[in-house]
């Protein structure tokens, strides 16, 4: 299954024209020798890319560094006393920088697969944070240091948000770079066509994670020319001398065409060609504190989490409880403005009340601020053949039952903060799928009323990844997602990516 460039001009994902490299004579995964890339026209510029990517990578790192210690210098600096000498006033803010610098480091803040990516950036950050205030309580009782307490008790915590708060303007500058095409790793995709396919759309619709898919490995090169826009170029017996000559960086294998042995010898193998070794299991959808791996007896064992601790489960309540009732003060004015804004516009209550089917199918009352006419649930059967909606929903984009003043609620999402009550009183979550009415669960399919396995929240993966604009199977993929994969971590960022959405106000209506 060698793959010769007598097979002619293919189209890349990127729509140009691209000769397949001639491999030659196929190697062995267990060969001792190092594979030498040779060039084609196929890789040109694929050294070029890969300096590109690597100097991306390095510079991120050491911005990311410089952020991390001037924070820790400022606050250092700030919550000295007015009594310290002047040396020390020098010398301690500069010594703080550096120790966080370096307990960053040791949690892994700056590792190539970290960095723009995924939470784990943001855990270091906190977990080094945690460190710095074991390590001042040590070198105070060690050496009878007076640390002031305002340095542990204010100064860490604001140290910690600061870092995660410049952490995250990088990563977006990061992320935006990477969608013009700066600063990514060439991948090399092996699987079937199918599992294939999955891998390389998913890829190409996330370019923030870094991966630029230039080519596909299938079991036999007869399977097809093109996998999802990308060009197959080369069998499963080629993986290693394609990484080599495409200058590939990540070699990602999925589906069921390599044994555990032979994972074994091609991790070794792309060991010497310099790429690195992912595997994409069969498992979708399922991710985070979910997954973990148990090495057994020789073997590494992926373990899935079937139910989630009890002491997530507490964090989680705890955390709805004591957001939901600051918020619950804080909005209160903003509430009882909407509420006779609504009421000196149009005749009824101002708050709507409607049955919901909560978590493990139970109905509950939810409470909003009306934004229809009160005489809404008899006009809609006249307005079926208008209906915009996704799948079991009904939705209009200029919906005559909404109020004006109930446009700018919806806009704005203010209609919905007297649900912060339904989350005081447990029906609800702050984080969670979306409420669905009775008539809505009874059209379920099987697989969907698995929503109904977690609360349903104020705000979720729906509400940030476009709400009402998103189709039927794509709300469903992303609730069962969160019912699947739900942390306190992912709950924190839902709620920080909530407030840009309601700024947007897309898909509210």
């Amino acid at each position: 299954m060698t793959l010769t460039a007598d097979r002619g001009e293919i189209s890349s994902h990127d729509g140009s024209e691209r000769r397949a490299p001639a491999l030659g004579p196929r190697r062995s995964w267990a060969s001792t020798e190092p594979f030498e890339r040779r060039r084609t026209p196929f890789n040109d510029d694929e050294a070029a890319r890969e300096r590109a990517w690597r100097a991306v990578g390095l510079r991120h790192a050491l911005v990311a560094a410089a952020l991390d210690g001037a924070t820790a210098l400022v606050a250092s600096a700030a919550v000295l006393g007015d009594g310290v000498a002047a040396r020390e006033r020098a010398l301690v803010p500069v010594l703080a920088a550096v120790v966080f610098v370096m307990l960053v480091a040791a949690c892994g803040g700056y590792r190539r697969g970290v960095l723009g990516d995924g939470p784990g950036e943001f855990q270091a950050v906190l977990r080094a944070s945690g460190a710095a205030a074991v390590l001042a309580m040590a070198v105070a009782f060690a050496f009878g240091v007076a640390v002031p307490r305002p340095a542990v008790l204010v100064g860490l915590p604001v140290l910690a948000l600061t870092a995660c708060v410049a952490r995250y303007a990088l990563r977006r500058h990061l992320h935006r770079r990477r969608r013009e095409g700066v600063g990514m790793r060439s991948t090399i995709v092996v699987g079937d066509a199918a599992s294939a396919r999955r891998v390389v759309e998913d890829l190409s619709a996330t370019p923030h994670h870094g991966f630029r898919v230039d080519g596909v490995c299938l079991p036999s090169v007869q399977d097809a020319e093109v996998v999802a826009g990308v060009p197959v170029v080369g069998g499963v017996a080629d993986v290693v001398q394609v990484a080599a000559d495409l200058a590939g960086e990540v070699v990602i294998v999925t589906g069921s065409c390599l044994s555990g042995e032979a994972l074994r010898r091609l991790s070794w193998a792309l060991g010497r060609a310099g790429a690195d070794l992912v595997v994409a299991p069969g498992i979708v959808e399922v991710s985070g504190p979910r997954l973990s791996v148990r090495p057994t007896v020789g073997l590494s064992l992926l373990e899935v989490e079937v139910d989630p601790p009890r002491r997530r489960m507490v964090a989680k309540t705890v955390l709805d409880v004591t957001l939901a009732a600051l918020l619950g003060v804080a909005v209160l004015p903003v509430v009882l403005l909407a509420a006779a804004a609504v009421a000196l516009t149009s005749p009824g209550h101002p708050f709507f009340r409607q049955t919901r089917i909560g978590i493990d199918g139970r109905p509950f009352t939810i409470w909003k601020l009306r934004t229809m006419h009160t005489d809404a649930e008899e006009r809609l059967a006249a307005l079926r053949d208008a209906d915009e909606g996704a799948g079991v929903l009904f939705k209009m984009r200029a919906d005559p039952r909404v109020t004006p003043v109930g446009r700018v609620l919806r806009r704005f999402s203010v209609d919905e903060l007297p649900q912060l009550w339904n989350v005081v009183r447990g029906d609800m979550s702050l984080v969670g799928p979306r409420p669905p009415l009775a008539r809505e669960v009874d059209a379920y399919e099987d697989e969907v009323h698995r929503r109904l396995a977690v609360k349903p929240g104020l705000t979720g993966l729906w509400q940030v990844s476009g709400r009402s604009d998103l189709a039927w199977d794509e709300a469903v993929r992303l609730d069962l997602r969160y019912a699947d994969n739900w942390s306190v971590a992912m709950d924190l960022m839902i709620l920080w990516k909530t407030g840009r959405a309601v700024l947007r106000g897309a898909g509210a209506y």
